[in-house]
């Protein structure tokens, strides 16, 4: 039997900590991606992902998306795992004034 998450934030956490992929309704695309660094910026909840599947209207997939969670959607943790943190261009996840969860490599505890 499945674990029922209550909440997008539960869903995240989970997600972050599992190293499990998220699939989520995000400005009306459907999306597949690495949920990465979960955190508050201005004020409102975002999560860094790795989007790897889905539609984007950039169309550039895959590659980096920073989403409101509060604009998130029909969010659900998927079976398949990815191995941890991927190489970010700029060196840095940009600013977030808190960090709520981070991925983390197989040996070191997330948030």
């Amino acid at each position: 039997m499945a674990y029922v998450y209550h909440s997008i934030d539960e869903i995240i956490r989970a997600a972050i900590v599992s190293k499990n992929i998220i699939e989520f309704s995000y400005h009306n695309h459907d999306r597949i991606a690495e949920p990465h660094v979960y955190g508050i910026h201005n004020g409102r909840k975002q999560l860094l992902v790795y989007q790897i599947g889905g539609q984007s209207s950039s169309g550039n997939i895959p590659g980096w998306r920073r989403v409101n969670v509060d604009e998130m959607t029909s969010a659900r943790i998927t079976t398949q795992t990815f191995a941890g943190p991927r190489h970010y261009p700029s060196g840095q996840h940009g600013s977030f004034d808190e960090i709520l969860a981070v991925v983390t490599y197989r040996d070191e505890i997330a948030e």
